[in-house]
């Protein structure tokens, strides 16, 4: 089928898109700059040339016209930051994300398929595992919480004869320069990083690879207002994932310090009021979303996915470390 994309250029754009073309689809990728329109073209996509703010204005802009000929979109576009205020991630992130609906609707695309973050459900709901019939609580950052609300506007559109598919992956994860390890190194190298109470809480992370088989699988299964965490089904502690994915970029943190949840979490929440005190536009070196993301066991159970969209991981935990892997070999 031919399908629209966005975030074509972005940490998973290419790998996104290989997946699509290997699987028999027709990508057209949305570039908003010459660069960003040679790293679809180089990934396989035909480049569409504009910008998704441009859909929020008084008038459609001229490349919304290629809506009439897809049959799906994928939008894994988005503005990612672990800090700011929600409406920079309302004006940055839901409001295209609304325009560009509600305009593949009534285009009359057949399937929208949205890449929202399981950490919508990271925050005030502090369960070890949850599913998709798990209530949610309140987000502890903008990013999700916008991400959240996106959803349940989204839900509550008219949809016409598009099918919506909305998918939750949570750290993403599968390149040595891209997805959300950059952070952890930048800490590493900063002398910043820490375990929290040894780094023994499990957490679930998504590899490129099984994300966009999983997009793949979505433009053609799953009814209208699914939602599905994906994840690589196999959680660890942080202490047991980190450690090896650091080494892949030539850092060892199997001795670093640690610190108990209840410092760590107070440490948290002393330093981002500071920050928003002083209107800092960077997070403080620990945040609330750290502690929550390390400090407590959180997996996400993908029986959803597995069953509606016959979803599998495709690409193992170590099969990952090894491709990131300067020598080649898994560190694990």
């Amino acid at each position: 089928m031919d399908i629209l994309l966005t975030g074509g250029s972005g940490s998973a754009g290419d790998v996104i898109i290989r997946r699509l073309v290997a699987d028999g689809h027709t990508v057209h990728a949305l570039a908003r700059s010459a660069l960003a329109a040679q790293k679809v073209t180089a990934a396989g996509a035909t480049p569409v040339r504009g910008d998704l703010a441009e859909l929020t204005g008084p008038t459609p802009p001229a490349w919304s016209d290629v809506l009439d000929k897809m049959e799906a979109v994928v939008h894994a576009a988005a503005y990612m930051e672990f800090w700011g205020p929600d409406d920079l991630f309302v004006q940055r992130n839901l409001l295209p994300t609304l325009a560009l609906y509600q305009a593949a609707v009534t285009a009359g695309v057949r399937r929208f398929v949205l890449l929202s973050a399981a950490s919508v459900s990271t925050g005030a709901n502090h369960a070890a595992t949850v599913d998709e019939t798990t209530e949610t609580g309140r987000p502890n950052i903008a990013y999700s919480r916008v991400k959240l609300r996106t959803e349940q506007e989204l839900l509550a559109l008219p949809h016409g004869d598009t099918t919506l598919v909305i998918l939750r992956p949570p750290f993403l994860w599968g390149k040595r320069e891209a997805g959300n390890l950059q952070g952890f190194v930048e800490a590493v190298e900063a002398g910043r990083f820490s375990w929290i109470d040894g780094g023994r809480h499990l957490i679930d992370f998504c590899h490129f690879d099984n994300l966009a088989h999983a997009i793949s699988l979505a433009t053609t299964r799953g009814e209208h207002g699914l939602t599905c965490y994906i994840t690589d089904g196999d959680p660890l502690p942080a202490r047991d994932f980190f450690t090896p994915l650091l080494a892949t970029r030539g850092l060892d943190v199997s001795k670093a310090a640690s610190v108990p949840r209840p410092i760590a979490s107070t440490l948290a929440t002393l330093m981002e009021t500071a920050a928003k005190a002083w209107r800092s536009t960077t997070p403080p070196p620990l945040t609330k979303w750290i502690v929550a993301f390390m400090g407590r066991d959180r997996t996400y159970d993908i029986t959803r996915a597995r069953t509606r969209l016959g979803y599998s991981p495709v690409t193992t935990v170590d099969d990952g470390l090894r491709q990131m892997s300067p020598s080649g070999k898994t560190h694990r």
